[in-house]
């Protein structure tokens, strides 16, 4: 059911969002165009007055606002593979996480966006306009949350860390799930430097510890604290980075690998192992044990409810989540009657496989506890369920250019979560590689019980992460101006992921698959609960029993599965409800298109329209696909 009642926001220049800034949206460019060459490949919107003054200075200033931007996310440059050249610098840097870092980045913000809104429009072509404005919108919300929340994860731009949650460290944020992850898989080691600049980074990643540690005490004094369910999750998690050996992490047995690759010598891994034993791991310790003594004060509920302005900071992080101005009432009415039409749906499909009786929630529940659609919940079958998920890849590229006329090459790898962080990670997650190939995207999911993965539930998962879902989108990205890639927006990019699945089914995928449909019609019913859920959790003050029961009964999946997902909803409140918005407005501007064109719809350019745009407010999306109409009516 597509919701059409949304209302989006307009402020000064003009839509906002909140910027749920992804640098998991990432490229490679080992120096990338500045000024107008930007223009040269740019979004789908018409390019009229293309090098006009006005152009030139405005992408000039975008050019330097995400240059402010690598100077002050520095991993940025290792996602992105800027740090070589005059950018080498970055290379041995990680984000200061200090309460005095924080409050300088937020003047930096600021001071952009008084530089954008000197911007005259009208000076513009319409691509630098879309440009002008979205980068505008990003930082205009992002300025107004750092007022509205200036506690917890508030990070402007980040790597890794990008939802705004009102908590420094939790199970799922903070430098210790951010910075092994960098260090691991985006660090390039090719020379000396190189390798110098990994053991400068291991030794910031102990003072971010350290910073990361004032600032929960800080928080926790302003009567901001950790629930106490997750405060034993994130500190049991930290004291296992603790005491794991330091040549069996990651981060160090890779640093080895990688520099014997290169000739470097051995005794780079004998130095990382130092700065683990002798800084990092009584950073984690000292992080565990700050965390675990505010446990006797941290709320027994999940919900950011009890908080100080609990009310004002979830509404404006569900206005920042969905680009909207919804309110949580109407938002949990939408899911509940979403869930009510995706269950008639699955009816008739659930009875074709002899499961008459029950809910759709408990049906759905009997036919994933099918042994023959499980895959053993050993390592073995752990990698029996990555290589299938490698065949739905594959099986999938050859009909992708039916829904697109611009094609990339979707880039990826599959890997398991890291099973040190897996207890507090999403159960899916991914980004986009780099433009040279050196750097596959990588679509995790977390294997910590493969029960919770029937097998006819992973193809639609897959278009979601992987393609043509995030990591497909992403490489579109590639294509606009460096600070465009920088910016995400939630709802944008996580509409597209649910659209990527509804791609998928529209390609015939499931047309000998009855049981793949299913699961994608569970998915998108499990999508309208979250804005139940989420909007249960922080302003209806569900417990996170209630509201783990009701996802349950609602999706049919296992307790550990809707468990992890709630735990997810309670530390990033209000993240879970740009799914099904973005998505919903999406099919709203197809049908609307539809209708305005007739025979003349083309579904292909409807499709490279929107991926094509990049992140960006569903208000401004909207813009650009109006205007595509116009240009296809002639």
């Amino acid at each position: 059911m597509i919701d059409r009642t949304t209302t989006f926001l307009y402020p000064r220049f003009p839509i906002p969002s909140r910027l749920h800034l992804e640098l998991l949206m990432t490229l490679a460019r080992r120096d990338f165009l500045a000024g107008t060459a930007a223009l040269a490949a740019t979004t789908a919107l018409p390019a009229a007055a293309a090098g006009s003054n006005g152009d030139a200075q405005a992408l000039a200033l975008l050019q330097r606002h995400a240059e402010a931007l690598l100077q002050d996310y520095p991993e940025g440059a290792a996602y992105l593979g800027l740090d070589t050249g005059s950018r080498a610098a970055l290379k041995g840097r990680l984000t200061d996480r200090s309460a005095a870092a924080e409050a300088a980045r937020r003047a930096g913000a600021a001071e952009r966006l008084t530089q954008l809104n000197r911007i005259d429009p009208a000076a513009l072509s319409p691509a630098v306009a879309v440009h002008v404005e979205t980068v505008a919108a990003a930082h205009q919300i992002g300025v107004e949350g750092w007022r509205q929340m200036p506690i917890g994860d508030m990070a402007f731009l980040s790597n890794n860390n990008y939802r705004s949650t009102p908590y420094v460290v939790t199970q799922g944020n903070g430098a210790f799930v951010d910075t092994p992850d960098l260090l691991e898989n985006k660090h390039q080691v090719a020379n000396r430097a190189d390798a110098e600049a990994y053991i400068a980074r291991l030794n910031a990643y102990a003072k971010q510890l350290g910073d990361e540690t004032e600032r929960v005490r800080a928080d926790a004094a302003a009567g901001v604290l950790l629930p106490a369910a997750f405060n034993e999750i994130t500190v049991a998690q930290l004291r296992a980075g603790a005491a794991q050996p330091a040549r069996e992490q990651g981060m160090i047995r890779t640093f080895g690998e990688k520099t014997r690759k290169a000739g470097l010598g051995d005794d780079w891994e004998a130095r990382a192992t130092a700065v683990v034993e002798q800084r990092i791991a009584p950073a984690l310790l000292a992080q565990a044990d700050a965390i675990a003594a505010l446990r006797p004060q941290a709320p027994a509920h999940g919900g950011m409810w009890s908080m100080p302005d609990a009310a004002r900071r979830y509404a404006w992080l569900v206005e920042a989540s969905t680009t909207t101005k919804r309110t949580p009432d109407e938002i949990h009415e939408s899911g509940l009657e979403q869930c009510r039409s995706y269950a008639a749906e699955l009816d008739p499909l659930l009875r074709a496989q002899g499961l008459t009786q029950g809910t759709s929630g408990e049906r759905l529940a009997a036919l994933g506890k099918r042994t023959d659609l499980l895959f053993a919940n050993t390592d073995a079958g752990r990698a029996d369920l990555l290589a299938y998920l490698n065949t739905v890849v594959a099986r999938l590229r050859p009909r992708l250019p039916q829904a697109f006329g611009k094609l990339v090459r979707g880039n990826l790898v599959i890997k398991r979560v890291p099973p040190a962080i897996e207890n507090g990670a999403p159960n899916g997650y991914a980004g986009p590689g780099a433009l040279d190939g050196s750097s596959p995207g990588i679509y995790y999911i977390n294997l910590r019980d493969t029960a919770n993965w029937p097998r006819f539930e992973l193809a639609t998962l897959t278009f979601h992460e992987g393609i043509p879902g995030h990591i497909w989108q992403g490489e579109y990205t590639f294509d606009l101006p460096l600070i465009r890639t920088l910016l995400g927006f939630n709802a944008y990019s996580e509409g597209w992921g649910l659209y990527a699945e509804q791609i998928g089914a529209e390609l015939g995928y499931y047309d000998d698959d009855p049981l793949g449909r299913i699961g994608y019609l569970q998915s998108m019913n499990f999508r309208a609960a979250r804005l139940v859920v989420d909007t249960g959790l922080h302003h209806k003050r569900w417990t996170v029993d209630q509201a783990v029961r009701w996802l349950m009964a609602a999706t049919g999946y296992t307790e550990s599965r809707a468990r992890s997902e709630i735990n997810r909803y309670c530390i990033w409140p209000g993240q879970a409800l740009g799914y099904k918005t973005g998505h919903n407005e999406i099919n709203r501007l197809r049908d609307d298109a539809k209708a305005r064109l007739g025979s003349r719809f083309d579904v292909r350019g409807f499709n490279d329209t929107v991926v094509q745009a990049g992140g960006m407010p569903l208000g401004v999306l909207a813009k650009v696909v109006d205007r595509w109409v116009t240009a296809q009516r002639g």
